[in-house]
């Protein structure tokens, strides 16, 4: 079995301009790993649907772009669960500006805190002291605007900021769906 190439940033920018989101490709998959880590599942439905992507000025996705959308639900669904640690945030490369690297993670935490919403905000009373932490870290970071100043530490920044994401996206959805598939009943010892 080949495992398919990871979905590129632009590739998903490229499916969200031809659909008319009003979205970029960082807050689109912000908002799916949201979902996703909230403990929704896509299942039948579209995930332009799901995530109230679906107006009335939206394009219908043609076969091509449904495929990178049906891609990027697979991909991020794997990646979450990951026992490597293998998720990655949906950002631009990293030969793109560090403003507009740093303005699609911030872009990207807002997606994933609507995202994770849409997943079932009852549920999230229930959240652990740490995973109530990360999402109100999340919060200030999509509420974030940043100054630059000294490249090099701003780089590193950025590198620090990008690590906390996606190791906090990744306990989020363990703490909401890493229950999921555990027996309920007595343990055998």
């Amino acid at each position: 079995m080949t495992t398919l190439e990871p979905i590129a940033y632009e590739d998903l920018d490229g499916v969200a301009l031809r659909l008319k989101l009003a979205v970029e490709a960082s807050e689109l998959h912000g908002s799916l790993c949201g979902f996703l880590a909230g403990g929704g599942r896509i299942e039948r439905q579209s995930l332009l649907a799901v995530l109230h992507l679906d107006g009335d000025d939206i394009v219908q996705p043609g076969a091509s772009d449904q495929a990178m959308l049906d891609r990027v639900v697979k991909q991020s669904e794997e990646e979450l669960a990951d026992p490597e640690l293998g998720f990655e945030p949906l950002l631009p490369p990293d030969d793109r500006s560090l403003e507009e690297r740093a303005e699609a993670l911030v872009d990207w935490c807002r997606g994933f805190l609507g995202g994770f919403g849409l997943a079932g905000a009852d549920k999230h009373a229930k959240l652990s002291e740490e995973a109530q932490e990360i999402l109100k870290d999340f919060g200030a970071i999509a509420a974030s605007s940043f100054e630059f100043g000294d490249e090099s530490e701003d780089e590193d920044s950025l590198i620090e900021v990008h690590e906390f994401v996606r190791i906090g996206a990744m306990l989020l959805h363990a703490e909401c769906v890493g229950g999921r598939n555990k027996p309920t009943g007595d343990t055998l010892h």
